[in-house]
């Protein structure tokens, strides 16, 4: 007799492997569309950076704090929140670092993350809210992609449903479906929500509105991140409360929905709160670009030196500045002037150059290079608040 579950006529069909093995290595379809979820982040918001001013390839220096420390973060959440595996009964407590077993945390990766970009941000003299801002569409997107890790796993999915698109689940082992004598994969009896799907739709669905109340709005000081936040978890919220895989519980009611109550009304306190124009940045220390003397003579042109002039040279870091400032900077290669504070002492002092998070208003002092050229094209800014260099 056949354990496999009869054919309906329209349903989601599940893949029956999600581990393939590369000789020794094992290639998992989960972590395959993590990668490929980091790489589309990545590229929106590095042309989103570019945008505001950040010097290209920017978002890779940041990204190499926010991945890992978003992996960590994810790793954290779960095993905090699902002690009982590692440290009750039974339980393994080296297995909390056999993340390939799976069990990431989608609040604690966005935590862990959000830490890492930050960190780099002061590193790399950029306001966080702008970096936070870019990644705004991307993140969603990237969640998207991640949820067809799901899919290649058969799990995160819902109660029983006899809807057109109702998914079949096979019973996996180790990657691999089960199978019965005849070797054909064993499914799971009836169909299931693909709960994974809905959050992988609605993701879309958010980047799709940050993206076009970003344009609208021209949202700043973080206020795009936060409109991701509530667009995610409020469809968290109710994606949550279809899931029927095993979940620590509040009062009946699923951790993660809890989470995603108070995350909202979190973000949408920060929304409603913080006001601000969008910020632009313009790099400091970066030199003029300049064009080699003629010369009758080609063989006497310095080639070397000019493929290291061609190369942009790294800011120091960057000055806030507004909308207007930012396009005439771009347009000319001249900066806003420095803005000279005055402390009563009858001494004037020049105010810091690197933009930081607390961006405030007008423009921000920084030195006298005037990036034209090369270098005007290579950087891209706009308006925002002055503010002291982070160090």
């Amino acid at each position: 007799m056949s354990l496999a579950s009869p054919t309906y006529l329209a349903a989601i069909p599940s893949p029956s492997t999600a581990v393939w093995q590369l000789g020794p290595i094992p290639l998992r379809a989960y972590a395959l569309c993590i990668l490929a979820g980091i790489v589309v982040a990545c590229w929106v918001t590095e042309r989103r950076l570019r945008q505001r001013g950040v010097a290209p390839g920017t978002v890779l220096d940041i990204a190499l704090w926010a991945v890992p420390a978003g992996i960590i973060g994810a790793r954290i959440y779960h095993v905090i929140t699902s002690p009982a595996a590692y440290f009750g009964t039974g339980g393994d407590p080296i297995k909390v670092f056999f993340i390939h077993e799976g069990g990431l945390g989608i609040w604690g990766a966005v935590a862990g993350g959000a830490l890492g970009a930050w960190l780099a941000a002061r590193q790399l003299g950029i306001p966080f809210a702008v970096v936070a801002d870019a990644l705004a569409p991307g993140l969603p997107l990237a969640q998207a992609i991640g949820r067809l890790g799901n899919w290649f796993n058969n799990e995160l999915y819902g109660g029983r449903t006899d809807l057109p698109w109702g998914l079949e689940i096979h019973r996996m082992d180790g990657g691999q479906a089960l199978r019965d004598e005849a070797g054909r994969p064993i499914l799971e009896e009836g169909l299931y929500h693909p709960t994974f799907a809905y959050e992988a739709l609605w993701n879309v669905g958010v980047a799709a509105l940050v993206f076009f109340l970003d344009r609208k709005l021209r949202l700043g000081r973080g206020r795009a991140f936060a409109l991701y936040v509530m667009g995610y978890t409020a469809g968290r919220f109710w994606i949550e409360m279809m899931r029927t895989d095993e979940a620590n519980t509040i009062l009946g009611v699923r951790l993660n929905v809890w989470t995603a109550a108070l995350v909202f009304l979190g973000a949408l306190i920060y929304f409603l709160r913080v006001r601000g124009p969008r910020e632009y940045l313009i790099p400091i220390g970066v030199p003029a670009a300049t064009t080699p003397e003629a010369t009758s003579d080609v063989s006497q042109l310095d080639l070397s030196a000019r493929r290291a002039a061609a190369e942009p040279a790294a800011p120091e870091g960057y000055r806030v500045v507004s909308e207007e400032q930012f396009r005439h900077w771009r347009s000319t290669g001249e900066a806003p002037p420095e803005v000279v504070a005055h402390d009563g002492s009858g001494t004037d002092h020049e105010s810091g150059t690197a933009a930081g998070s607390e961006a405030r208003g007008d423009a921000v002092a920084g030195n006298d290079a005037e990036p034209t050229g090369a270098a005007a094209d290579a950087v891209e800014s706009t308006p925002g608040r002055p503010t002291d260099r982070d160090s």
